[in-house]
């Protein structure tokens, strides 16, 4: 928020004082007066008086007519929250496109300021966001019925560009680093100057630059917002009713989706930082294949030929586990000893007993075996429960890596090459090579959005807050520190 932006809450009743501006007013509340999204709210001008007053006028007349008045009331609150969606779609198209056409076009046209690199990280995919936008917004008017507006058919068009609003995902992912570079540009009168000329001409409100980029942010989280609400005035019997249910649960879906992709890739840096921490790695970087640690934990080894029996730590991430051997003197300091390749792979559950294979015996034991190479691993766990928690852990990647697959999840070769960079630069600035508490490697769902919310709270993408995992303090004994 920026200083003059005034913030609420779900609920609260904000005073309008001035509404010259179609996009922004300025308002008051009991904690102060600023700057807020006219969108974000709704006048209370008889959006929920009507049903009230059909049942005062019902006691008057009969049965029949309070059907018929409250019906009416059904579909003129239908009719406001169309009209709503239809009204908050067209500024936001205007605003996406005085976004382009104000700054970006304004941008290109200072090379001597601005490098392509440079404004990609300012804006990120917003030019293909008012393309896909536009496009969404002619679907929405074509589906709008003029004449009797609370029978227009709006769910169809969110569950035909689903898809497309998955672009939001790298945006939301780039705007903190647009937010820094800003803030780095903010420092130079030069830069100051420019955005504000771009402002003027443009005609766009008295809102600094990163406060237009927040808008797409906020934005794909207000369509599970607006949707609950055109469900919650939708009939049953309404021939919209199955799509906006449906169109609901898929928006919310998107939500989570980005969520869930911002979180992974805020993981990369310190996935890259873990790796760098461990001595005498070899092969490939973690990053070629994976980007989310699924479980960690102490294993026993039993190798052939002699069934000789090694402690190891075992990491399970997307497609690979990796295995290291902790120093003899300081068991803080982990040594890479190797990997197993997770796809196609068969985790094996084995009876406590002797192993047919081996011709030992083995407790709490599970076998992974590759069946293109014949190459074989079996691993023995001191309990029961921690056995149970690998076999589910093993089950969860299997699940994470198809849904990967569904959603075409992937690091880019700029970002998994920026973060081993990062990496190196902490190390030889003399900073620890492993972060002291990793909770980032902790798995929580994220939690499912309410099927109903009031129409004028605003979501913000952000991590939840998750419990530290009890199985990840160890980690922080394993985290070797050099002076």
């Amino acid at each position: 928020m920026d200083d003059q932006e005034l913030g609420f809450k779900a609920g609260d009743v904000i005073e309008v004082m001035d509404a010259t501006n179609r996009e922004w007013w300025w308002g008051r509340i009991a904690d102060g007066e600023g700057w807020f999204p006219a969108s974000f709210v709704r006048l209370r001008v008889n959006q929920d008086e009507p049903a009230d007053d059909a049942a005062v006028r019902a006691g008057d007349r009969g049965a029949e007519d309070t059907g018929a008045e409250a019906q009416s009331s059904r579909d003129q609150m239908r009719t406001n929250v169309i009209n709503e969606i239809l009204s908050t779609e067209r500024d936001y198209i205007k605003h996406l496109r005085d976004i382009c056409e104000g700054y970006i076009r304004q941008c290109r046209r200072r090379a001597d300021m601005f490098s392509e690199e440079q404004l990609r990280t300012i804006f990120g995919n917003i030019e293909d966001i008012y393309r896909c936008q536009k496009a969404f917004a002619r679907a929405l008017e074509q589906r709008f019925n003029r004449e009797r507006p609370h029978l227009s058919e709006l769910g169809a068009c969110f569950l035909e560009h689903q898809a497309d609003f998955q672009i939001y995902s790298e945006y939301c992912n780039n705007h903190p680093n647009a937010c820094v570079e800003l803030s780095r540009l903010g420092k130079l009168s030069k830069y100051v100057y420019f955005f504000e000329a771009c402002r003027l001409l443009q005609k766009m409100i008295d809102i600094s630059l990163d406060g237009f980029l927040l808008t797409p942010v906020q934005k794909i989280c207000k369509y599970p917002l607006q949707l609950a609400e055109l469900l919650k005035y939708t009939p049953p019997q309404h021939r919209d009713f199955k799509d906006v249910e449906a169109a609901l649960h898929a928006m919310k879906n998107v939500a989570q989706l980005i969520n869930e992709r911002k979180r992974r890739l805020e993981n990369i840096d310190k996935i890259a930082q873990w790796q760098s921490s461990i001595e005498d790695w070899e092969g490939e970087d973690l990053l070629v294949r994976s980007s989310e640690l699924i479980y960690s934990g102490e294993l026993t080894r039993v190798t052939q030929p002699q069934a000789k029996s090694q402690q190891r730590m075992f990491f399970l991430f997307d497609h690979q586990l990796i295995y290291c051997k902790k120093d003899l003197l300081r068991r803080d300091v982990l040594y890479y000893k190797g990997r197993v390749d997770m796809d196609g792979l068969e985790v094996v559950d084995l009876e406590d007993g002797k192993d047919r294979d081996l011709h030992v015996s083995v407790k709490n034991a599970f076998r992974l075996l590759c069946g293109a190479t014949g190459e074989s691993h079996l691993l023995c766990a001191r309990k029961p429960e921690q056995k149970q928690r690998w076999l589910k852990a093993f089950a969860r990647e299997r699940e994470q890596v198809q849904l990967d697959q569904e959603t075409g999840f992937s690091i880019t070769e700029l970002q998994r090459k920026q973060a081993m960079l990062n990496a190196s630069k902490q190390q030889a600035a003399g900073k620890p090579k492993a972060l002291s508490r990793p909770y980032y490697l902790t798995r929580q769902k994220h939690p499912a959005l309410p099927t109903s919310l009031p129409q004028q709270q605003v979501l913000v993408l952000a991590e939840p807050k998750r419990k530290p995992s009890t199985f990840w303090h160890s980690i922080s004994r394993l985290a070797p520190f050099r002076k």
